[in-house]
C-alpha cells in the first residue's frame, strides 16, 4: 500500500481525505477499452472495463464492481444528504459513491474519482 508521501497531493486528498476532483477533469472518464480499473492506492482490483459506461456525470461510472469483495461500504452524511461512500475492501481508500439510479442489470451506479484509480487495459 501507497503512503500518504507516494501519492500525488489530489491523490491523497481523494483517497485519504474523502475529497472529489472536479466534474469532467480526471483521467479515465472518457475511456472505452476492455481493461481492469484498480486502487491507486494499493493495486486492488475493483472495476472491468466492459463495466463502465457514460453516465454523463462528469465521473467515470460503472454498474457493477469487479468482484463482490472489492468495494467496502459507509454512509456519508456530508452536504446535507445521505449517500453510500465506497472504498477500497483493501485499503480503505475513499472512491466515490454508488448510487440507486444506475442501469440494468443492477441498478446500481458506481461514480469513482478518476484520480484514485490505475487502469490496465487488456491486451
Amino acid at each position: 500500500m501507497k503512503s500518504r508521501k507516494e501519492l500525488n497531493d489530489q491523490q491523497s486528498r481523494i483517497a485519504r481525505e474523502q475529497g472529489t476532483e472536479a466534474p469532467f477533469s480526471g483521467p479515465w472518464l472518457d475511456e472505452k477499452r476492455n481493461g481492469i480499473y484498480s486502487c491507486v492506492a494499493c493495486g486492488h482490483p475493483l472495476f472491468a472495463g466492459q463495466h463502465k459506461y457514460d453516465s454523463g456525470s462528469g465521473w467515470p461510472s460503472f454498474w457493477q464492481m469487479a468482484n463482490p469483495n472489492s468495494l467496502g461500504t459507509n454512509t456519508d452524511n456530508k452536504l446535507g444528504m445521505s449517500r453510500t461512500e465506497v472504498h477500497c475492501a483493501n485499503c480503505q481508500a475513499h472512491m466515490g459513491h454508488v448510487f440507486p439510479d444506475g442501469p440494468e442489470p443492477t441498478g446500481l451506479r458506481y461514480c469513482v474519482n478518476g484520480t484514485v484509480l490505475d487502469f490496465e487495459p487488456e491486451s
